[in-house]
């Protein structure tokens, strides 16, 4: 009996035939990485592999790495595998790793959303016979609202902030959310001014060619009465502390799929919500895993039991396997925060 393209291991997702693994959560010789986020691109690894727009951000994070590049649709044979990376849609430079061994294709998702975004390469559909899907928002409950309007209650809030002589300060992860929000915001508004692990993260996307619009880092000598009706990105960890409390008289938003959920809000202390993510909503899942024509289904990171449980309904070969991502603010754990 062949041995399946990919197995299931207590380090991560891993391929006999090629003799790497798929984001690991623990150290191994040969890591593929699907994005940049530290729950898929962890430190310890001997060699890693990336997309060409997701392997600086890498290095920024991970510091001195070895780690090799490949384009997008690129073929890579490693040993008796053919591999190659194709845009998920999640954050700039995210990637689907799609693997082949003797005519069977396998794919990881990696994080993903299907609809477009105006900053990340948009997810491409890739027939395979197994895929391995996150379901993050594996729920019915969650379906997203149009980017556009989202776009408009945030430009509308920061405005009506302003009028009142307060700063904006919206809590959203450094790298992606953040960016992305950056893209939906009205600069006619006031000022765009950034934590400095976002504008960190800014630095590094601006340099490969991503447009973003001027934004300046809040550093100690900044004084916010000199930058009137500014909108503050932030991550979420540094809402409610010193640094945040020194923006004075303040407004505090945050961008989440987990404000679909009532009482989520409320538990952030925050003002004011807005239903926003970077992973795919049930429809998103669905569509995405319609498109694969697989035949078998493995469902990950997420509401994994109740959405395998729904796929089975549905007519695929469903299962759960266990793994170690989730650690961005659209994690599981958002939940319970």
């Amino acid at each position: 009996m062949r041995a399946p393209v990919l197995t299931f291991t207590d380090r991560g997702i891993f391929c006999p035939a090629g003799g790497f693994h798929i984001d690991p959560w623990r150290p191994v010789d040969r890591a593929l990485i699907t994005h940049g986020h530290a729950d898929h691109a962890r430190p310890g690894h001997g060699h890693y592999l990336a997309t060409q727009q997701a392997a600086p951000v890498i290095r920024h994070r991970l510091g001195n790495i070895v780690i090799d590049t490949i384009r997008y649709g690129e073929t890579l044979r490693i040993g008796d595998a053919a591999v190659s990376f194709h845009p998920a849609g999640h954050i700039p430079g995210s990637a689907q790793i799609r693997v082949a061994v003797a005519g069977e294709v396998w794919v990881v998702s990696g994080d993903y959303k299907v609809a477009p975004d105006g900053l990340s390469e948009p997810f491409e559909p890739l027939p395979c016979h197994s895929f391995i899907t996150e379901c993050t928002f594996g729920l019915p409950v969650f379906k997203w609202p149009d980017q556009a309007k989202v776009a408009r209650d945030l430009n509308a809030w920061w405005a009506g902030n302003a009028a009142a002589g307060k700063t904006a300060l919206l809590g959203a992860y450094s790298l992606g959310k953040a960016q992305r929000l950056m893209k939906m915001l009205n600069t006619d508004i006031g000022p765009l001014l950034t934590h400095g692990a976002v504008e960190a993260t800014n630095a590094v996307l601006r340099a490969q060619g991503y447009t973003l619009p001027d934004t300046q880092q809040v550093t100690p000598d900044l004084r916010i009465k000199d930058h009137p009706g500014a909108l503050v990105i932030a991550p979420p960890a540094a809402l409610g502390t010193p640094w945040a409390r020194k923006l004075g008289a303040s407004s505090t938003g945050f961008a989440s799929g987990w404000m679909r959920l009532r009482g989520v809000r409320r538990r952030r202390a925050a003002d004011r919500g807005f239903v926003l993510s970077d992973h795919a909503d049930w429809d998103g899942l669905l569509s995405a895993i319609r498109t694969t024509g697989a035949e078998n289904i493995y469902a990950t990171h997420g509401y994994t039991d109740i959405f395998a449980r729904a796929l089975t309904e549905m007519g695929w070969n469903a299962q759960v396997v266990p793994t170690q991502f989730g650690g961005d603010e659209d994690s599981a754990e958002e939940a319970a925060a």
